[in-house]
Parts: C-alpha cells; structure tokens; sequence
C-alpha cells in the first residue's frame, strides 16, 4: 500500500518555510482508493514569485485549516504505507518538520519517483516531474498545483510498478537494504504476514520482547522497522530483531487497547514512548474561591494524575477548549484562557454570560461546566463500542460500564441474533487505566452513532 503525496510551498527551506497545499492519494497497487486535498493556511505571507508559480494567492488560504487541524488525518492516510513522492525528500522533509513542531515525530518508509525512475527507465535527458511526464505520455493538469501533481506521479508510479513486475528487478523491495539485520531473522516470513490492522511483537534472540506496536498495516510496519534506520535507537532496535509475531484485530481501537495493555505488563525496551509520563497535556476542573467549576490545561506529571482528557501538544488542546467553550457558552476566564484580570473578551462581545465579574452566579454557571464535563469523561457512561472484526464475517465490540473498561470480544452477529447480552460470555478481559479511557474517549467522539449502544437507557447527553 501506498501514499502518494505532493505539497506545494512557501518557499524551499523545511526549517523556515511553511506547507500552504497537500494532495495524499492512497494506493493500494492496482489502484486509488482513497484521497485527500486541501489548501492549508501557513500563517504568513506567501512570496509573490511562489504565487505565480502555484496561482495560490494569501486569499486562497486566509480560511483554510492549519497543518495540526489536518495532522490526525495525515496520520491516518499514510500510517503503515509508504510514503511516495517526486523527489520524495523535499516533501517527506516538510512534513516532518510540520509534525515536529506539533511535538509528533513522523517516521515512514518512503518511495522517491525520481530515484526509482532513474533506476527502472534509465537514459532520460531530464527526470523532472513535468519533463518526465511529457516524455512517458503522461498528462498532468494544474501543474504545480498538489492534486495535479500528486495524480501525475499516482501514473507515474503505476508505470513504474508494471515496469518493475515485467522485469527480475528488485527495485521497490521494502528491505533493499539487509545489512545489519539479526542473523536468526528469517525474512522468507514478512511476505506471509497479512496487511492487516492488529499488534506486532518483536523479540531479541534469546525470545524477550523488546518492542510492541500496533499498526492497520502491519507487513509494512514490520517493513519500515527493518528497513533503513532514520535514528540510532531505531537502528539499535532494528539490529536486535530475531523473530516477530503478531496478533490481528481488524479493529484499530481494539488493536491500541491490546497494545496499552502489553506495554504497561511487559515494558519492552524499545517502547520508550509508551513508558512516558509527564508528556502529554491534560485538561482537569477545580472549583474557585468564588465557587465557580474551572477548566484548566496543564502538563501531566505522574501516572496517577488522572485528567479529563490529554492533548499531544498545545494547538490541539487549544482547539478542543475553543469548542467547549462555545457549544457550553463558557467563560474565557474560567477556562484559564483570559488572565488580565475583570470581564473576558467574550463578555465584551456578548458571548460571556457574566459569569467572570459575577453577573451570572455559580449555581447557574455550573450546571453547563458540569455538563461539558460529562460530556468528555466516561464516569457516567455504560455502552457498547462496536467496530470491524478479524475478517469480514465478524465484528468486534468494548464494553465500558460507568465509566470503567470491562473488555472486548470479536462475534459473529449471526451468533447472537440481537440478544446483547450473550456478549457478556465471550468479553476478553481488558484493565482499565487513564491510556484505556483515552484511547475510547478518542474513538467514542469520532463514532458513528449505528456504531454505540447506549446501556441502561442512557444517551450520549446523559
């Protein structure tokens, strides 16, 4: 599977310029299968000279979303395929940067059409996108333009794989480069493991697992882990791999749960990042001197810190705030985004209610920040979570009750014939900490409403 992917600038520099366009378009081979693009707002001006090239103007842009509104959806586009592009080191870097200033670090196996198509069709006077093009047949409209060229080099790569497969050339191996790798690891094994959602157990020689992940591809995952090292831990990890296994779950939150849960028992070496505490953002609620419920952003300090919900950086806390904000008409004070002390800038305009300089009082005000706060914890809550299963007859489901992680179990719905409670036999047993309940939370905000039952009567508002 692959991402192909094209960005448009505002200048050259990773380090200094900003993405203003991003075309992805998901591949799997044979053909498209899912795509997204969008202008992006880059926060600046946009040099003349780049507007004349790429016809995208400050205008264009001035309402366009920000890379973190679009990140999450980048993420999930690219995750366990490779990334492709035309000269795939401009993009791969742009966007590493983009990522790395929101705190994530963005690694993923890439493909450069440039290099690939110096190797598979050698002897072209120019191997530029729009030379190349021309000279294959290939018609690109909107050039230089993300979705124009981002579709010019989806038929670029699909010459090139039917190119690669008519001859004994091993130029698209995900693994070109075996140097290094665990004498006891038997390769022969990758192409047997399925491009599927579930967890991957990586163990050292003497069977100690030392790296657990979760992936919706997770051949090429494996792929990427055994590939070219980009970091010296990475590559210390790669040099230490001696067998694999894995476990599919077709269901990603189910796949995230189990690989929580075997993080946190066996805390393999590698799993840094999961070990990690005092890394996230967490949003919490106290009561103040005037009795009013606030909200509040903070960095979280230990593992029995539990928060209402985390944050990976500080725009998407920030985003998260604003909405609550205004689906609850909460007071920018009370939620500790206005400091300077009398009335906030939204009781200025209309938008606070008073609840800041004392015109609406606490018992009034409170009644929303509770229900902004039920909104968001599980603690009242009882429902069942259904999603994908192992295989295309199953379906797998999470049972949460007030609040608490009970489990989860892959079904047959035939087997059960609309009687829920059958489920309660089959639920595999999962414990229940502050990664479980965010890793729902999560799911839970971004589910289709067919895909919960509520227990008990309850409701989503409840």
């Amino acid at each position: 599977m692959y991402t192909i992917i094209d960005i448009e600038t505002t200048g050259g520099n990773h380090q200094r310029d900003k993405i203003t366009e991003i075309a992805v378009y998901v591949h799997d081979g044979s053909r498209v299968i899912d795509e997204f693009t969008t202008l992006i707002n880059p926060e600046r001006s946009i040099p003349y000279y780049i507007t004349q090239m790429t016809g995208i103007t400050d205008d264009m842009v001035a309402k366009a979303p920000r890379f973190f509104e679009v990140a999450r959806k980048i993420v999930e586009l690219t995750e366990g395929r490779v990334f492709v592009a035309h000269n795939a080191p401009f993009d791969y870097r742009f966007i590493q940067s983009e990522f790395k200033q929101l705190g994530y670090e963005f690694e993923r196996e890439t493909i450069c059409t440039v290099r690939l198509s110096r190797k598979l069709i050698p002897g072209k006077s120019s191997y530029s996108l729009g030379n190349l093009c021309n000279d294959l047949g290939i018609r690109i409209t909107d050039r230089h333009r993300a979705a124009g060229d981002a579709l010019a080099t989806v038929k670029l790569l699909e010459l090139l794989l039917s190119v690669n497969k008519s001859s004994d050339s091993d130029a698209l191996s995900t693994i070109p480069d075996k140097k290094g790798l665990h004498p006891n690891l038997n390769l022969s094994l990758i192409s047997k493991i399925p491009e599927d959602t579930g967890v991957y157990y990586l163990y050292d020689d003497r069977g100690v697992l030392i790296y657990v992940g979760k992936s919706i591809n997770i051949r090429h995952r494996i792929q990427q882990h055994l590939g070219t090292a980009k970091t010296i831990r990475a590559g210390e990890m790669r040099a230490r791999i001696a067998d694999i296994s894995y476990e599919i779950t077709g269901s990603e939150l189910i796949a995230l749960l189990v690989e929580t849960e075997e993080i946190k028992k066996s805390k393999p070496i590698f799993n840094r990042a999961g070990r990690r505490t005092g890394n996230q953002l967490g949003m919490y609620y106290y009561e103040n001197e005037g009795g009013y419920l606030s909200l509040k952003i903070k960095r979280m300090t230990s593992a029995d810190d539990v928060p209402l919900t985390t944050f990976s950086n500080a725009d998407e806390s920030r985003v998260f705030l604003d909405r609550l904000m205004e689906k609850y008409d909460l007071c920018q004070t009370l939620c500790n985004l206005y400091t300077s002390g009398g009335s906030c800038f939204h009781y200025e305009i209309k938008k606070c209610l008073g609840a800041c300089v004392g015109e609406e009082s606490a018992d009034v005000y409170n009644i929303r920040v509770q229900k902004a706060i039920d909104s968001i914890r599980l603690s009242t809550k009882s429902f069942l979570l259904f999603d994908k299963g192992r295989n295309s007859t199953e379906k797998s489901v999470v049972k949460v009750v007030n609040g608490e992680l009970i489990g989860y179990a892959f079904f047959d719905p035939n087997s059960i014939d609309g009687n829920i409670s059958l489920l309660d036999d089959i639920l595999i047993a999962c414990p229940d900490n502050r990664d479980a309940q965010q890793i729902i939370r999560s799911f839970l905000a971004k589910a289709s409403p067919r895909s919960v039952i509520y227990l008990n009567a309850e409701s989503p508002e409840d």
